[in-house]
């Protein structure tokens, strides 16, 4: 297939006219407004440069090579919602500045989103209008969000996300990282059209939600999974890492098969948590460290839907009211390589969209918590002053702590257990200033 080159935005907008079926960027384009491929064309190479937004897509496109230009706030990427089926969208190796927003709404009803290799520089997305909301909360759009927003549930739109790098250290995106979903109701479960995607892998993501400090209501994620959504694999091959009030870094309310976190997970923001899990997940394997610096940051919540198997190789939290693992639904098996630590004491922390007091308890059961077995091949610690480094009010069938349970900080205890839970038998259980063993 003959390509067509084009150097400048009239012979940009001469290419699309004419129907040309691949076009070739050579250079850098600037000038042309908003560009809308036509139906099975392909832009390849060079780079577009948008005073607002730059490309839509209608049906059968590709992007291939490109890199599109806007201002942070603009779509750099969006589709034309006019189209009952867009068909194949995909990209290749492609770079943006400007938010990808590829949505299921209005006329759309069918259609496939393919992703290898995408880097959003930069993207600022506090300002739209439309938010997922569940639980409270309502969630900040992705830097990457693809977005299945049909009511009917007859719709299903179909997703491969491979290799999205999002923002840096230097310039976190202004939101969620990567956002991909399905319809959901006000409360945050699904009740409409689905998006099925086979596997999500990101690179290296770093997000800052700008959210104001005290808000009780807005959140966002580094990478997130919402209500709708089902995904067979999701993987974090590089870092993910936020840094503002109330963002998570990874956080699913939707249906995940296997969820692998390969590299550390960090949050440096107040009220964040390195996974939250409202949906449900079968496998949760976070192979590098959980760590949390701000405070009432915690590393893991189960707070709702359903969990069977979760590893981690360890969390460490270090702000007032951050709670190292909370446990507040039923769990199959619970393993962490090394230790859970945290070395705050009481504080205000972001629950369900209610700020509220935390202690920086290491492990916390809550009732209705049940978990069939917990191992710890290292410590669960607590430094902070008046909090416990274990507290059980629901159910744990079997647990091991090879590295012992101690509380360091004044007025600490080891352990607040409920009146049903037995004593934790085998384990070397200390407190420097404070009781080994408390029954509530």
């Amino acid at each position: 297939m003959t390509s067509t080159p084009v150097t400048n935005a009239q012979e940009l907008a001469e290419a699309l006219s004419s129907g040309a079926s691949e076009i070739e960027v050579q250079g850098t384009i600037t000038g042309s407004g908003m560009i809308t491929l036509p139906p099975g064309t392909t832009l390849r190479g060079g780079t577009l440069q948008f005073g607002a937004k730059g490309v839509r897509l209608t049906k059968d496109n590709t992007l291939d090579r490109v890199t599109v230009l806007t201002e942070p706030d603009e779509m750099a990427i969006l589709n034309d919602t006019s189209v009952e089926d867009f068909g194949r969208l995909t990209l290749k190796n492609v770079t943006t500045r400007g938010q990808v927003c590829l949505m299921a709404q209005d006329a759309v009803r069918a259609g496939h989103v393919q992703i290898e290799g995408l880097t959003i520089e930069a993207a600022d997305v506090r300002g739209r209008a439309l938010r997922p909301h569940g639980f409270g909360v309502e969630a900040l759009q992705g830097a990457l969000t693809v977005w299945n927003r049909q009511p009917d549930p007859v719709v299903t739109i179909t997703a491969e996300v491979l290799d999205v790098v999002v923002g840096s250290k230097e310039q976190p995106v202004c939101g969620s990282g990567v956002l991909v979903g399905g319809h959901g109701d006000w409360s945050g479960k699904a009740d409409g059209g689905a998006l099925s995607v086979g596997e999500l892998r990101t690179g290296e993501i770093h997000t800052d939600g700008r959210i104001p400090g005290g808000t009780p209501d807005v959140i966002s994620g580094g990478v997130f999974v919402i209500s709708g959504a089902s995904v067979d694999s999701v993987v974090n091959a590089g870092p993910v890492t936020t840094y503002g009030q109330n963002d998570m870094v990874l956080d699913n309310w939707g249906m995940v098969k296997r969820w692998t976190a390969q590299a550390p997970v960090t949050s440096h923001g107040p009220s964040g948590i390195g996974f939250v899990n409202f949906g449900d997940i079968d496998v949760l394997d976070v192979e590098d460290t959980i760590r949390t610096t701000g405070k009432g940051a915690r590393g893991f919540n189960l707070y709702d839907g359903s969990l069977r198997e979760a590893r981690f190789a360890s969390i460490e939290t270090t702000g007032d009211g951050s709670v190292g693992i909370q446990i507040s639904k039923p769990l199959g098996s619970l393993s962490v390589v090394g230790d859970v630590i945290t070395s705050g004491g009481e504080g205000m922390s972001l629950v369900k969209g209610v700020q509220m007091p935390l202690k920086a308890i290491a492990l916390s059961i809550k009732p209705g918590g049940e978990v069939d077995s917990i191992t710890i091949g290292g410590r669960l610690a607590t430094t902070g002053d008046n909090v416990a480094t274990v507290e059980i009010e629901g159910t744990v069938r079997e647990f091991e702590v090879a590295g012992g349970i101690s509380a360091e900080g004044k007025g600490s205890d080891a352990a607040w257990l409920g009146p049903s839970v037995a004593a934790l038998e085998g384990a070397d259980i200390t407190a420097s200033d404070g009781e080994t063993v408390v029954r509530l």
